[in-house]
């Protein structure tokens, strides 16, 4: 008998389980909160309205913000996707706190709340309702993080029965502002009235306005009462306009003490509001991820950074300025296109090793930086004028190599002109270091996230980054350690090879030309001067070394010549000038980026767009091209009154360097854009025109 009652209660228990599943989505679960999607009942029919709700259960001390978030702040958008036909409510917001923060006065919600709203469904309706959000919310305690998440709902079709979440909604409707039976009006002043039976008994009130802009938030708000009549003195804001509805939750305390919540409405024309919910088809809801940090294991948390930080690297390969470095490897593997497997094998490990072993030295680089309390990042080394003058010149002479002015035999490979040499694993381990160098002013999607997390991790984490970063650059070149079978693919050695080899010093002039440009941002026309001498004088070596190795009588003077012009040559690199302010910045001083410029523009409650960029980030020039230098973007800038401001991170700049760490970034690119009385938003590393109108408008 024992058996069969377990029995009965393991079925009862099996029977009720999707039940009550589905009536309570899988929650998201962040260190600041855990949200889900609620129903009020177990079940669902063709033409029945639901009660959902969005159920937030904060951490101590963490926020979202009411409709009107106040001065700052942002309130959650939420996208239902329900079946076609389906007609979609409103949010009804419970009454908010204030939460003053210094000058700044925000409208939140704190601890456990549920914000509901109805859907009601289609006449016609399968077997199973499916229904889904999406929604974003800002969480905000010491700092604020957006966060966002995708919920599912399926409900079985029959006769609904309260959920066992049904008591949250009973809670939340008795909790809802009631609306007020008191006549309102408000005067050009900003006088709010309120006029019936028991208006003249309230002890105290606090008026939260449902629209930012038409009364100050965090101004002091006075209480007046005369026979059945309250007035209370509130000051109007900028948007403030008396023939207009003034709308907002009124918390009052009456005679007999008790506090509730009423909706107070003026009469006139509602203004218009930013819809927090929007509707959508069902099917378009694209598949479910979650963009917000997720509390996981440590072991889950290190993975990921570790993969963006592998597709980081592997995406390097296709910057613009790796390519030049890439196009020596790619005619090394031509020339092989005959030897045996295991000497592929080799060549390709070598320079494996070589980006790897680079990567580890700028982990161990930066990590002693971090150590010595120095504010580094990535592509840190462009900011030295001298190191970038020195990288014009080492490419301007592997140019000069390829050209065939001079030849570098293998060994000479472990020196840095060696990286242009015909073969040996040394060529082909520098190589790698060279690839390297050449690429971290480009910082790839991914690479970001991944750098931010090495900088502020413990070293061994850093260190395995920095491995990361560097296996996915070498990914390629990998593939020939297991595949070598493919370089037999390879064009067969030839007379082509030598007009290729000519041509490939070509992309290795415009990598100099682009570097002496570099310069010029950071050290002006006398920096312009000292590479170019620099570069006149490396030429004059290798044409003299060229000549003693094609025979000339007396060869070692001639090589002697050479290596007195390479000194003279270094002499000038080392005497490069120092950053100075470029000529860009200081003829458009408005738009040059300053904290103190920031906060005084968005204290004045301007639109502000920040670009964070460098001569060197060849992806934040792309950007400035493709998107924000063009007609459409800068025409929506004017028109919107947004202020364009521009921080040039090339030279070495402390203030810029704290504003990316504030935003979880360690290099460029970066854009932010503020929005009136807004957080800033943070926008793609990739821009387009539409990404950044639809950041500017919404």
């Amino acid at each position: 008998m024992s058996f069969i009652r377990h029995l009965c209660c393991v079925l009862a228990l099996t029977s009720a389980a999707p039940a009550l599943h589905a009536a309570r989505s899988e929650a998201q679960v962040s260190p600041r909160a855990t949200v889900a999607l609620l129903s009020a009942t177990d079940a669902a029919a063709p033409g029945q309205t639901l009660d959902l709700g969005l159920h937030f259960r904060f951490q101590p001390g963490w926020h979202i913000y009411w409709m009107n978030p106040g001065d700052a702040g942002q309130a959650p958008r939420i996208e239902v996707f329900a079946p076609a036909g389906s007609a979609l409510g409103e949010v009804s917001w419970p009454a908010p706190e204030r939460h003053v923060d210094g000058p700044i006065t925000t409208f939140v919600h704190q601890g456990e709340v549920l914000l509901p709203f109805t859907v009601t469904l289609p006449p016609a309706l399968a077997d199973t309702a499916a229904l889904s959000v999406k929604a974003n919310w800002l969480v905000c305690k010491d700092i604020c993080i957006p966060e966002e998440g995708v919920f599912r709902l399926e409900l079985p079709a029959g006769t609904a029965q309260d959920s066992p979440d049904a008591a949250l909604f009973e809670a939340a409707r008795a909790a809802l502002p009631t609306r007020s039976e008191w006549r309102a009006t408000v005067d050009a002043q900003g006088v709010l009235t309120l006029e019936g039976t028991g208006a003249g008994s309230l002890q105290a009130a606090d008026f939260f306005p449902a629209d930012w802009g038409r009364v100050e938030h965090g101004a002091a708000q006075t209480l007046n009462t005369a026979g059945d009549a309250a007035r209370i003195v509130l000051k109007p804001g900028l948007d403030f306009d008396p023939a207009k509805a003034l709308e907002g939750v009124l918390r009052v305390r009456g005679g007999d003490g008790i506090e509730r919540a009423l909706w107070v409405a003026t009469p006139g024309e509602p203004p218009a509001r930013t819809p927090v919910l929007s509707l959508a088809a069902a099917d378009a809801l694209p598949p479910a991820a979650p963009a917000s940090p997720v509390a996981a294991p440590a072991d889950e948390g290190l993975l990921w950074p570790l993969l963006f930080a592998f597709a980081g690297g592997l995406l390097l390969n296709l910057m613009p300025c790796v390519f030049p470095v890439l196009a020596i490897k790619a005619l090394s593997f031509a020339r092989m296109g005959g030897d045996r497997a295991a000497a592929v094998r080799l060549q390709s490990l070598a320079y494996c090793a070589g980006v790897v072993a680079s990567f580890l030295l700028l982990a161990a680089l930066l990590l002693a930086l971090r150590a010595a309390g120095s504010q580094a990042g990535w592509g840190f080394q462009f900011q030295s004028p001298v190191f970038v003058a020195a990288m014009a010149t080492l490419l301007f002479g592997i140019g000069l190599n390829l050209s065939g002015v001079f030849d570098i035999g293998a060994r000479l490979a472990s020196t840095g002109e060696s990286l242009a040499s015909r073969g040996g694993l040394a060529g082909s381990f520098f190589t790698g270091v060279l690839a390297v160098v050449v690429a971290t002013p480009c910082t790839a999607p991914f690479m970001g996230g991944a750098i931010a997390a090495a900088l502020g991790a413990p070293a061994p984490v850093t260190v395995g980054i920095f491995v990361a970063l560097g296996l996915g650059m070498a990914l390629p070149y990998l593939l020939f350690a297991f595949f070598p079978a493919t370089a037999a693919h390879m064009p067969r050695p030839g007379a082509w090879m030598d007009r290729l080899k000519q041509a490939l010093a070509f992309p290795m002039y415009g990598a100099a030309a682009w570097l002496v440009w570099v310069l010029s941002q950071q050290s002006g026309a006398d920096g312009v001067l000292h590479v170019l001498v620099a570069l006149l004088l490396v030429a004059l070596a290798a044409w003299l070394f060229g000549v003693a190795q094609r025979g000339a009588a007396r060869a070692w003077s001639w090589r002697g010549a050479a290596a007195l012009a390479l000194l003279a040559g270094l002499l000038a690199l080392g005497r490069t000038p120092e950053p100075v302010a470029t000529t860009a910045v200081a003829q458009q001083a408005e738009s040059a980026y300053s904290a103190q410029r920031l906060a005084d523009l968005r204290a004045a409650g301007r639109p502000v767009f920040v670009n964070m960029t460098a001569a060197w980030c060849v992806t934040c020039l792309m950007n400035e091209k493709v998107a924000l230098s063009t007609d459409v973007v800068q025409r929506a800038f004017a028109d919107r009154g947004v202020v364009y401001l521009k921080g040039d991170w090339t030279r070495a700049d402390p203030d810029i360097t704290r504003f990316l760490q504030s935003h979880g970034r360690d290099g460029v690119p970066l854009y932010v854009y503020y929005a009136p009385g807004r957080e800033g938003v943070v926008l793609p590393q990739i821009l387009t025109p539409q990404i950044v109108l639809d950041h500017i408008a919404s």
